[in-house]
């Protein structure tokens, strides 16, 4: 095992490996820090060549200890896929899209999940709850049945229905809540303790993180080690751009990329954008969005425990924070679907008018090399289009 420690996001408090955490005592959310060089000695660029093709070909960067904890249903190693069509009709020679939602369960929570419930097992968790707008739930409820160990799923009434499906024929105890993300959180937080689950929320323990920034390895090695320009992400929990850039930080120190980073776009609905309202107010953390309302189940975050780490990266990387409405996001599944033969989430359909928007007001340029993230299957979210 190459992790030498945990440290708090915030205080930089550090904490001994191999246990199981939370929250720092801060509040805040805890990483995973490397001994990047004993890495090195083995994870090397030319050594991926024989791996298996799934996160897992990154294991010395990875917290797990004893390989007989690995849990995998073959997640990651997703494809990147040049989106010819869909750049031509926008005048764009470089647009890629990186399409999560072939990952099990339909979407990139199978990373955060597969490295989170190994970890659970390895450190002997008992049982395992979660709040969830529907895809976390679903890879919590896969990954735990594949551990052995009891999922208790909150998710809001209106979570599409085959999410909700999906969790409990996995085996999953699922409980419905009349209102949001944040409520489902706010039971998880108060029965935990004399129910003994393991809290696995969005940044509340510090694994998730490492199972998504696998995509951040993945699109690296897939660009044949040099980054894209832009990078255009849907942010609900925000996990997930969080751990690219941690994942950049640490292929540099391995010496596998430079320092040049790709501009690192967030994208948010109308009705639920935190992160948008905050960038735009120069502000280092978001506001709580009162009646948060959008179809795109998974940018329902009213707010996100890690809000001031991404508002931090966005400032960093020289990029920013856009908004579009459902009407635009939805339009924008057939228009991907059309041109592209992807049936993307809405979550990851609003990248597009997103990037129709920067390209309007000059924020990206049509020589760019354009990355983005269809971050599910549209397969979930059929009510949407009825």
């Amino acid at each position: 095992m190459n992790v030498t420690h945990l440290y708090c996001s915030a205080c930089g408090k550090s904490y001994e490996p191999g246990k199981l955490y939370n929250l720092c005592d801060c509040g805040k959310p805890l990483m995973v820090a490397y001994d990047l060089k004993a890495a090195a000695r083995t994870l090397t660029r030319e050594s991926l060549a024989g791996r298996e093709a799934s996160l897992w070909r990154y294991r010395e960067v990875l917290p797990l200890d004893d390989e007989r904890n690995k849990l995998t249903l073959g997640e990651g190693m997703t494809p990147l896929l040049k989106a010819e069509r869909l750049g031509s009709n926008l005048g764009l020679s470089n647009l890629f899209i990186k399409d999560e939602g072939v990952n099990p369960t339909g979407s990139f929570k199978a990373r955060g999940m597969a490295v989170a419930i190994s970890m659970a097992k390895e450190l002997g968790v008992k049982k395992l709850a979660v709040p969830s707008a529907g895809n976390a739930g679903g890879a919590l409820a896969a990954y735990a049945a594949k551990a052995g160990i009891p999922a208790f799923i909150f998710m809001p009434g209106d979570t599409p229905k085959a999410n909700i499906i999906e969790c409990r024929q996995t085996g999953a105890h699922v409980t419905l809540i009349d209102g949001l993300i944040t409520d489902c959180g706010k039971i998880v937080a108060e029965r935990k303790e004399a129910e003994g689950w393991f809290d696995v929320s969005t940044l509340k323990e510090p694994y998730r993180i490492e199972g998504k920034k696998t995509m951040g390895y993945e699109l690296a090695e897939q660009f044949n080690w040099e980054l894209p320009d832009v990078i255009i992400y849907p942010t609900g929990g925000g996990t997930g751009l969080i751990g690219m850039w941690k994942a950049f930080d640490e292929m540099e120190q391995m010496g596998w990329i430079g320092s040049r980073r790709p501009r690192m776009v967030t994208v948010q609905a109308e009705g639920c954008a935190p992160i948008v309202k905050a960038f735009a107010a120069g502000a280092t953390s978001g506001a709580d969005v009162p009646d948060a309302h959008t179809v795109a189940a998974g940018l329902r975050v009213p707010k996100a425990v890690g809000d001031f780490i991404m508002l931090d990266i966005l400032r960093k990387s020289g990029g920013t924070a856009v908004s579009v409405t459902d009407n635009e996001l939805l339009a924008a599944v057939k228009e991907i679907g059309s041109a592209e033969g992807i049936f993307a989430a809405p979550e990851g359909a609003a990248c597009l008018p997103a990037l129709k928007k920067l390209l309007d007001v000059g924020e990206v340029d049509r020589g760019d090399r354009i990355v983005l993230f269809n971050t599910g299957t549209g397969v979930k979210y059929l009510e949407s289009f009825s």
